[in-house]
C-alpha cells in the first residue's frame, strides 16, 4: 500500500547527545575525517546504510544504542573534543582575519549550482563542484562569504543503463525535511519568504533554506510552497530542466530572489552586508538589476544606481562556446519586468539594453545572460589563463575598436578543495612526514610554491599508497558494476565474470565528466583493434574506468554513452574497460586516487578549466591530457604528458580526431606504459614513483583551491570592495553624468596629425623617437581623455603585437582650430619589425580600466599614411 502522506520523524537525542545534531547540520563534516569518524562510531552499518550522511544516520539510529552512547564516557570525550574544534573553527581568526587593508565585510557568492557533499545533490558537473569547493575553501581562510543558490527539488538526474547501453534518467524527489538544511526563520517563527512579481497579477514565492557550509551559511531558495500554484511550485523542480521560460523564471527567482533572500538573512542574523556581489555564469545575472532598483528606491536615477552596483559586481564566466550561454527571446524577457511583472519602476528598455546581444555577429533579438553578466560588472574573469584569453576574444564585440587582449576580462585558475578530494590514505602519509596541522594547513592555505617534504617519502610508500588505492578502486568497481548489471536485467548467475573485472596491478586509467561531443568520451575508441591490443597485451596492459552523464536533451551525448558501453561490454575486453552510470562526488571521491593515470581529451580550446585532473593529481595520479585548461598551463613533462593537438584552422573535424586519437594510442605505447611496467634496481617503477612525487610536490600547491580564493580576494574581492565604498551617490551621479557626457562627445573625438622625431625606417635599439600628435576633443577637456601612444613588434599584416602602451602629455592649450597638442617619448626596447600608433582613450579616476567605457579614438587612414613608419 502507498502511503497518502510523508512525513520526517526525528529522532530525540539524549542530552548528552545533543552536539551530534549542530555537528550533522554543520557540512563542515563532509571535509573533516574526525567528525565522519565520530559519526561512523555511532552506528556502522547504519553508517553505511545512510550513504554516510549524519543526518540521515541519526533519524535510523535505533534508540537503544543512543541511550548505550550516552552512557559510554570514551565516546562523550570524543564528541566533545569534536565539537569544541568546531566551536574553535567557527569563531577563532583565520587567514583573512590576518590581512592588512580594507577586505569586504561580506560577499555574496551566486552560483545555479552548488557540490557539497553527495547527501545535499544539487550538482550537475563542475560548475557546481567548483562553487562547493570555493565555498568550502572561503570557510577554512575566513572569507565571509555568503553563497546562494536553488534548491531544486529532484537535483539534477540519477543515471542508469538500459540493457543495451541506453542512458535512463530518474528523479527523485529530495525532501528538505530529509537534507542538511534548516528553515530561515523570522523572530516570529514563521518562514522567510521571498516574492517576484509574474505577469497577470500572479506571485512566485519561494521559502529560504539555510546550509552551513563551516562557517558560510549558503542560502537555498525553494519555490515548493503551498502559496504558490502548481506552475511556480515547479519553478525550482530540476537542475537545467524545462523549456525557456522555466529557465527563466529560475534565473530572476536565483538573481533577484537570491538578493532579496540576502537582505533577509542578513537583517534576521545581523550578518554584515556584502560589499561584493560575485556572480558564477550568467545565470545570476538578475542581481545586478535587483540591486539597481533597490538604489532607485533610494532616490539613485538608472544610470547612477548601474555604476554604483557594477563598481561592487563580480563576473565569473566557464563558458567556452556561445552555445553554453542562456539566451531568451526579447519579448519573453521583456513580458516579465516593467509595470505588469517584477522590477516595476525601471523601463524595460533599460532592461533589454543590458543582455541584448547588439555588437558585430551577435543576434539582436536574443537577451544572452552573460553578456547581460559583464555589462554589470566591472571586473570579470574566466577560469585559467588559456580560458581568460578566450573569453577575451568571445566576447571582444562588447569592446568595439580594442584588441582582444585589451578587453577588460582577466583570469583566476580554478583550484580544488584538497580536505575534500584528498583520499585519507594519501592525507595520513603526508601527515606522516610533517604533522597532522602542518599537513591540513598546506591543503586549506595554498599558500606554498612547492612541498618539499614529499621528497622525503620513501619509494616503497609511495608505491604501497599507489597499490592499495589502487585496490580500494577495483572493489568499488566491481560493487557499481554489480549493481548497474542488476538494474540492466541480469540475474546473479550471469555475474560471475564480475569478480575478475579489474586488476590491482595494472596501469589504471580513469576517465569522467559530463558528455557533451566537444569532451570526446569516445576518442579512445577511434582504433578499436589498437586499444584493443592496449588493453590485452601481455606484458604491459592498461584498464580504464569511464564515467559520466550526457544532458537528458542530448542524444548525441547519450549515443556516445551507448557507444562506449557497448564496447565495454565485449566479453574479450570487459574485465579491462567498464563504464559507472551515475558518476557523482560519492564516486568521484574514490576514483582520483585509485587512478595511475587521468585522461582528458577535449577539443582544445573548448575546455575551460577541467578541474578533474586537479583532484586526480592531489593523490599522485599522473595527468595525460590535451593542452587546454589549466593543463596548458602547469603542464611540465614531470607531471604527465600532453597529447599532440591537430588544431589548424583547415584542419577537417574527422581527420583532427584521427591524429590526435594516434597521438593517444603512442604515448601509451611509447612512453607509458612502459615507464609504468619497468623496474629499476629496487624492484620498483622509481621513474614513475619520481613522476608522482613531482606531481605532489610541484602541481600539489597550485592546484589548492585555497589558493584560488586568496586570489579572488586579492584581485577581486578587494580592488571590488575598495571600488564599492568609493561610489557613494554623489559619485555614481559624478561618474554617469561624465560617461553619459563623454560617449554624447565622442563622435567629435580624433586624432588628426602624428608625426615623430625618426629620419627613416631603421633605428639602433635603445634609442627613443620623439612623439607629437595634435587631437580634436571636441566637446571634452584634456582632463576626460588620455592620449596613448601604442608600439611593438609588428606581425607580417602591420598588427602590433605584445603591445606597451606610454600616455602622451598635453603640450600648451587649443591652437586655433581647437586642437591640442600632445607629446612624448617613444623607446626602442626591442629589435625587428617595429610599429606604433596614437589612441586616445576615456579616463576618470573610478574606471576600473581604459577599456571600461568600450569608446576608443584613432587615426584615420590618411593620418596613418601620412605619419605611420615602421622600424626594420
Amino acid at each position: 500500500m502507498k502511503a497518502i502522506r510523508r512525513l520526517t520523524v526525528r529522532p530525540v537525542l539524549p542530552d548528552p547527545l545533543r552536539p551530534l545534531s549542530d555537528l550533522a547540520r554543520n557540512l563542515r563534516w563532509s571535509w573533516h575525517p574526525e567528525t565522519r569518524d565520530l559519526f561512523q562510531s555511532v552506528d556502522r552499518e547504519c553508517w553505511a546504510a545512510s550513504g554516510c550522511d549524519p543526518v540521515r544516520l541519526l533519524g535510523t539510529v535505533p534508540p537503544a544504542r543512543l541511550a548505550e552512547l550516552a552512557e559510554d564516557r570514551r565516546f562523550l570525550r570524543r564528541l566533545t573534543a569534536v565539537a569544541d574544534d568546531l566551536d574553535h573553527y567557527m569563531t577563532g581568526d583565520r587567514w583573512y582575519q590576518a590581512q592588512s587593508g580594507r577586505l569586504p565585510a561580506a560577499v555574496a557568492y551566486f552560483s545555479p549550482e552548488f557540490g557539497i557533499t553527495a547527501a545535499l545533490p544539487q550538482y550537475s558537473g563542475g560548475l557546481g563542484i567548483l562553487a562547493g569547493d570555493h565555498l568550502k575553501a572561503a570557510s577554512d581562510l575566513g572569507v565571509p562569504l555568503i553563497g546562494v543558490g536553488l534548491l531544486y527539488r529532484h537535483g539534477y538526474f540519477r543515471q542508469s543503463l538500459s540493457r543495451d547501453g541506453w542512458q535512463q534518467e530518474h528523479y527523485p524527489v529530495l525532501d528538505p525535511h530529509e537534507l542538511p538544511l534548516a528553515l530561515l526563520r523570522e523572530a516570529d517563527g514563521t518562514a522567510a519568504h521571498v516574492a517576484l512579481a509574474l505577469p497577470g497579477g500572479r506571485e512566485l514565492r519561494a521559502r529560504i533554506w539555510l546550509a552551513q557550509v563551516g562557517r558560510v551559511p549558503l542560502l537555498l531558495l525553494d519555490s515548493d510552497v503551498e502559496e504558490n500554484d502548481l506552475g511556480e511550485r515547479g519553478v525550482t523542480d530540476r537542475l537545467y530542466g524545462g523549456g525557456s521560460e522555466h529557465r527563466l523564471l529560475q534565473e530572476m527567482l536565483l538573481g533577484i530572489g537570491g538578493v532579496r533572500a540576502v537582505r533577509t538573512y542578513c537583517r534576521l542574523t545581523e550578518h554584515a552586508a556584502p560589499e561584493v556581489f560575485h556572480t558564477n555564469e550568467g545565470h545570476a545575472g538578475f542581481l545586478g538589476l535587483e540591486r539597481i532598483s533597490e538604489l532607485c528606491d533610494e532616490g539613485l536615477e538608472f544610470g547612477s544606481a548601474l555604476e554604483a552596483v557594477r563598481a561592487g559586481t563580480v563576473f565569473t564566466t566557464h563558458t567556452p562556446v556561445p552555445a553554453g550561454i542562456d539566451r531568451f527571446d526579447r519579448e519573453l524577457v521583456a513580458r516579465h519586468f516593467g509595470p505588469d511583472a517584477e522590477l516595476p519602476r525601471i523601463d524595460v528598455e533599460r532592461v533589454l539594453r543590458l543582455g541584448m546581444e547588439t555588437y558585430p555577429g551577435g543576434e539582436p533579438n536574443l537577451f544572452n545572460m552573460a553578456v547581460m553578466g559583464l555589462r554589470l560588472a566591472q571586473r570579470a574573469n574566466g577560469v585559467s589563463l588559456l580560458h581568460g584569453g578566450v573569453s577575451r576574444e568571445m566576447f571582444a564585440g562588447l569592446w568595439p575598436g580594442f584588441d582582444a587582449d585589451e578587453v577588460p576580462i582577466t583570469s583566476v585558475t580554478n583550484g580544488v578543495h584538497a580536505p575534500t578530494w584528498v583520499a585519507p590514505e594519501v592525507f595520513r602519509l603526508g601527515a606522516r612526514q610533517i604533522g597532522v596541522q602542518r599537513a591540513e594547513d598546506a591543503l586549506t592555505l595554498g599558500g606554498s610554491d612547492r612541498w618539499d617534504s614529499v621528497a622525503d617519502l620513501p619509494d616503497q610508500d609511495v608505491w604501497e599508497l599507489r597499490r592499495t588505492l589502487r585496490e580500494q578502486l577495483v572493489e568499488e568497481v566491481r560493487d557499481r558494476l554489480r549493481a548497474s548489471w542488476r538494474q540492466r536485467g541480469a540475474g546473479t548467475a550471469e555475474l560471475g565474470w564480475i569478480d575478475d573485472v579489474l586488476d590491482p596491478d595494472v596501469l589504471t586509467i580513469g576517465f569522467a565528466r559530463r558528455v557533451p561531443s566537444y569532451k570526446r568520451l569516445t576518442l579512445m575508441l577511434r582504433d578499436r583493434d589498437r586499444l584493443m591490443d592496449l588493453l590485452l597485451h601481455p606484458e604491459r596492459p592498461i584498464q580504464i574506468v569511464v564515467a559520466g552523464k550526457a544532458h537528458p536533451a542530448d542524444d548525441g551525448g547519450k549515443r556516445l554513452v551507448q557507444e562506449l558501453v557497448r564496447f565495454a561490454d565485449d566479453p574479450r575486453v570487459r574485465h579491462r574497460i567498464v563504464f559507472l552510470p551515475d558518476y557523482g562526488m560519492a564516486m568521484a571521491q574514490k576514483l582520483y586516487p585509485g587512478c595511475d593515470i587521468w585522461l582528458n581529451n577535449p577539443l582544445r580550446p573548448l575546455e575551460a578549466c577541467g578541474t578533474s585532473g586537479m583532484k586526480a593529481a592531489l593523490n599522485g595520479c599522473l595527468n595525460l591530457s590535451v593542452l587546454d585548461g589549466w593543463w596548458d598551463e602547469w603542464f611540465q613533462p614531470d607531471f604527465g604528458w600532453a597529447i599532440p593537438t591537430a588544431d589548424g584552422a583547415g584542419t577537417d573535424p574527422d581527420r583532427r580526431d584521427a591524429i590526435e586519437a594516434s597521438a593517444l594510442y603512442d604515448l601509451l605505447e611509447q612512453r607509458i606504459t612502459p615507464r609504468f611496467y619497468e623496474r629499476g634496481a629496487s624492484g620498483l617503477p622509481d621513474r614513475w614513483i619520481e613522476m608522482v612525487r613531482r606531481t605532489l610536490s610541484l602541481l600539489g600547491p597550485k592546484v589548492l583551491a585555497g589558493r584560488m580564493v586568496r586570489e579572488y580576494v586579492e584581485r577581486l574581492y578587494a580592488p571590488a570592495a575598495e571600488a564599492h565604498r568609493a561610489m557613494d551617490p554623489d559619485s555614481a551621479r559624478a561618474l554617469a553624468e561624465w560617461k553619459a557626457r563623454v560617449r554624447a562627445a565622442w563622435p567629435g573625438v580624433s586624432v588628426d596629425h602624428v608625426e615623430t622625431s625618426a629620419a627613416g625606417a631603421t633605428a639602433e635599439l635603445g634609442s627613443t623617437l620623439g612623439l607629437r600628435v595634435r587631437v580634436n576633443l571636441g566637446d571634452l577637456a584634456p582632463d576626460d581623455v588620455e592620449v596613448q601612444a601604442v608600439s611593438g613588434r609588428v606581425d607580417s599584416e602591420d598588427r602590433i603585437t605584445d603591445a606597451a602602451t606610454v600616455p602622451l602629455k598635453p603640450v600648451g592649450g587649443p591652437d586655433l582650430d581647437g586642437r591640442w597638442a600632445y607629446e612624448g617619448p617613444l623607446a626602442l626596447d626591442r629589435t625587428g619589425p617595429f610599429g606604433y600608433t596614437v589612441r586616445i582613450l576615456p579616463a576618470h579616476r573610478l574606471l576600473a580600466s581604459g577599456a571600461e567605457a568600450g569608446l576608443v579614438a584613432v587615426p584615420s587612414d590618411d593620418v596613418l599614411q601620412a605619419a605611420g613608419l615602421l622600424m626594420r
